[in-house]
């Protein structure tokens, strides 16, 4: 934390603070079976599909609050910083106005801890945005994954999976609802 965030949050702030929970999800059409069952001698195939994928990067609050991130493709320290950035930039407008100080929770996957990653993420600090790790191996603590369940498993529909360009649509626009339509409840 600079000293400019400090002395302008110092008796303001008095106890509110924003949590952000941060992660990055993929997208495709392609099904993904990472394990199944079988009788003892017979082998079970699924045809290999390729599709390509949407990558989205979220920003989530207890509130429902969010920021999101897509890129098809893939997703480097590059990419992060790029998202990273432009929460920032919006954040900043709510933390001038608020002045209230915000942490995001990210875990500690190799692009959150790569030295470029880390060369830029000071900059943050200066919209009041800190950072905070989770303990390594412990996705059940970043509450974002419970969204990430939500939007592939209850809330796009199945015909979301018949063509890439239908996924994208309803995905956008379950995205675009989180908040309002689209609501997680944390007790």
């Amino acid at each position: 934390m600079n000293k400019t965030f400090r002395r302008s949050f110092t008796g303001k702030w008095r106890g509110k603070l924003r949590l952000y929970y941060v992660d990055g999800s993929g997208f495709t059409i392609a099904p993904c079976v990472p394990y199944g069952w079988q009788h003892r001698g017979k082998t079970r195939e699924l045809p290999a599909t390729h599709s390509k994928r949407l990558n989205v990067l979220g920003f989530m609050s207890l509130d429902n609050g969010s920021f999101f991130h897509t890129v098809e493709g893939r997703v480097d320290s590059k990419t992060v910083m790029a998202a990273f950035d432009a929460f920032a930039a919006q954040y900043e407008a709510d933390c001038a106005q608020s002045k209230t100080p915000c942490f995001v929770i990210l875990d500690n996957a190799p692009v959150h801890t790569a030295k470029r990653f880390w060369a830029n993420a000071g900059i943050g600090c200066r919209w009041g945005i800190c950072l905070h790790f989770l303990p390594t191996y412990s996705p059940e603590l970043n509450l974002i994954e419970i969204l990430w369940r939500k939007i592939k498993y209850d809330w796009l529909p199945l015909d979301a999976y018949r063509s890439y360009k239908d996924m994208v649509e309803q995905l956008l626009a379950v995205l675009a609802e989180f908040g309002k339509k689209y609501t997680i409840t944390f007790g």
